[in-house]
């Protein structure tokens, strides 16, 4: 078979192109299997057993030991560096692991003093009581030091817990309190607010789906209604840094009770530059015509008025439960809850009749991406 030089020819070549990796992902051929291995128990570690990153929502005490300084100088020829993980289950139970971390995240990167890690563990921890072992595993950290970062932290968390609201194909997370200790003893230790992110190919093993990972995919090779869920979600909370095709803060799955049809489903993550997280150091594109990190547009494609009303009414039903993600959650101040209600509250208000509803679609319809 001779290989295709350009994919870039025409439109319509893409499409196609785009359609049969989709159906090929949906039979299995990009399916992310795994090591079997590490997808079992180990009937050896009997201490790791009683560890599941995923398996509670509990708050979990961390320890993080490493060289800090180094870390904090952020150069990027360090590459990863070695250090010890300690979860701490209670008083008198703590599982330590040996780790490998490293920097991630281009934008917080450059801009926080602390930024995002990778762990990647050199004995896997379980994602679940019953399934699941994790090698590499993201996790958010607070941007600068300081109470009002973690704010931000517990806010970015609790995105990822709205979205859930709607569906279960979506990134869980685990809370995290973590001291960070300088193995070199040159910093005090840091104590903020982190979260670990579920893995792409535990998420997908969760849900019984494929993963696809090709990049030429377009919304159009999303189901319809999963993908205007998506993009509703990302105007309700100010998420402008999101786009289907490059896989921009965007997973593509296909489930198996999809497999065959030539569509995915859409799963955002990484939401620290929402307006809802409302972090200073968020600031959206000029490209994007959004002034401030609070400005909300919606990128979805266009769809008919009687689409937009179905897609709405759900989140219409779902306002109280996605009220509770906030309102109930312990760890956040009055006022920072009051803020997140607000903000929603600018979207919400707009479904409470139909002339309100009409303009918010009208305004969809403005900014929409056409079919």
């Amino acid at each position: 078979m001779k290989k295709t030089k350009s994919f870039s020819t025409s439109g319509s070549y893409r499409t196609l192109l785009c359609l049969i990796l989709l159906l090929a992902a949906a039979s299995g051929v990009f399916s992310v299997q795994g090591n079997p291995a590490e997808h079992q128990a180990s009937k050896t570690d009997t201490a790791g057993k009683k560890l599941t990153l995923f398996g509670s929502e509990d708050i979990l005490n961390v320890t993080l030991k490493f060289d800090l300084s180094t870390f904090l100088k952020k150069n990027l020829k360090t590459g990863s560096l070695d250090g010890e993980i300690d979860f701490i289950l209670s008083d008198t139970d703590t599982i330590d692991r040996k780790v490998k971390i490293k920097p991630r995240g281009n934008y917080r990167f450059k801009t926080c003093g602390f930024p995002p890690i990778r762990l990647n563990f050199k004995k896997p921890v379980n994602a679940y009581p019953d399934t699941g072992k994790i090698k590499k595993i993201k996790l958010v950290t607070h941007c600068q030091q300081g109470k009002a970062y973690d704010d931000f932290v517990l806010r970015e968390y609790l995105v990822y817990k709205l979205f859930s609201v709607l569906t279960d194909t979506s990134f869980r997370v685990r809370l995290l309190r973590i001291e960070y200790i300088d193995t070199h003893k040159e910093r005090k230790p840091i104590n903020q607010y982190g979260f670990l992110i579920e893995p792409l190919e535990i998420m997908a093993m969760r849900t019984n789906s494929s993963i696809v990972k090709v990049t030429h995919l377009t919304q159009k090779n999303i189901v319809p209604k999963l993908m205007d869920r998506v993009a509703i979600f990302s105007y309700m909370v100010a998420q402008w840094d999101w786009a289907v095709p490059g896989l921009h803060n965007i997973s593509v799955i296909v489930p198996e009770n999809y497999a065959g049809t030539g569509l995915g489903v859409a799963v955002p993550y990484d939401f620290d530059l929402t307006g809802l997280v409302n972090a200073p150091y968020g600031f959206p594109d000029e490209a994007t015509g959004l002034k401030s990190n609070r400005d909300r547009k919606y990128t979805g494609i266009c769809r008919s008025r009687e689409e937009f009303v179905r897609a709405l009414e759900e989140f219409k039903n779902l306002k109280e439960s996605f009220y509770s993600v906030i309102n109930d959650f312990p760890l956040l101040e009055q006022r920072s809850k009051k803020d997140i209600t607000d903000f929603l509250d600018q979207f919400f208000n707009q479904l409470d009749n139909q002339k309100d509803m009409e303009r918010l679609i009208t305004q969809f319809m403005t900014s929409c991406k056409p079919l």
